[in-house]
């Protein structure tokens, strides 16, 4: 999972991504792009993560795609309409289908700037704190585009179509008070304690049963574009599946014993 632009890291049940490109600014580039993706499907792939924090070195998060790339018109740039088309669903479109599909929970520990597709990425996490100094723009109006990674299904999301449009229809620069008062993210923290505070949640989620918080995680993303029968039964289908499980049990009689639970991940 570790490359030149990726850093990955594990404390026990938690993985911590940061993305490592001063020179970019930790910018949108294919090399990142082909780690987040391999780092989305290890985590998949291993029981033993529980969480996945996402943060940036230095002083931004993401800068979002290079500028230097669209004054050149290369690489998401490059080529005729169609090959731009495919360019973009080959590329950065599948970080929003891997971070949309990983199994566990993520965090964004937004600790800088995070600019148009960085904004995206910290949307397509599942939950988000803010360093005090981090700000955040949904930009690419000021650059006459749209917004081709995710952000206008995922901003929508997150913060309402009224909020969204405004972010996206203004390309404004807000700050982290801001974002908390749209509910962007969920906290605001001194700067020098974000990963601290991101490692405290993650482990606030981990310590709960592996299939448990693999399940809740999906079944809340399912039930936010299913109507309510369909919700239903899927959350049955989940049910049933994690009650068989070994740890749904432990947890169960740790309660009754009145002891803390041994979970085994099965």
């Amino acid at each position: 999972m570790s490359g030149p632009v990726l850093k990955a890291e594990r404390e026990g049940p938690i993985l911590i991504l940061t993305i490592d490109d001063p020179a970019t600014r930790n910018a949108l580039s294919s090399e990142l792009t082909r780690a987040l993706v391999a780092a989305c499907a290890e985590a998949n792939a291993d029981m033993s993560v529980s969480c996945v924090i996402l943060t940036g070195a230095g002083d931004v998060f993401c800068a979002g795609g290079n500028i230097k790339d669209m004054y050149a018109r290369a690489n998401h740039f490059a080529g005729n309409a169609a090959e731009i088309r495919r360019t973009y669903q080959a590329g950065v479109q599948t970080i929003a289908r891997a971070l949309y599909d990983l199994e566990v929970p993520s965090i964004a520990a937004v600790n800088g700037a995070a600019m148009g597709a960085g904004m995206d990425f910290a949307t397509m996490c599942t939950m988000r704190i803010a360093s005090e100094r981090a700000k955040f723009a949904e930009s690419f109006i000021k650059l006459g585009l749209t917004s081709a990674a995710g952000g206008a299904w995922f901003l929508n999301r997150a913060i309402g179509a009224s909020a969204a449009a405004e972010l996206a229809l203004t390309g404004d620069t807000i700050d982290a008070a801001r974002a908390l008062e749209i509910g962007l993210v969920s906290g605001v923290v001194p700067h020098a304690a974000l990963l601290d505070e991101a490692r405290a949640l993650a482990k606030r989620i981990a310590r709960h049963p592996a299939h448990s918080i693999r399940l809740n995680t999906r079944l809340l993303r399912e039930s936010a574009r299913l109507d309510l029968s369909a919700a239903l039964e899927i959350a049955s289908a989940m049910q049933a599946v994690v009650q068989q499980t070994d740890d749904q049990y432990e947890a169960v009689a740790a309660a009754v014993e009145k002891r803390p639970p041994a979970y085994k991940g099965k």
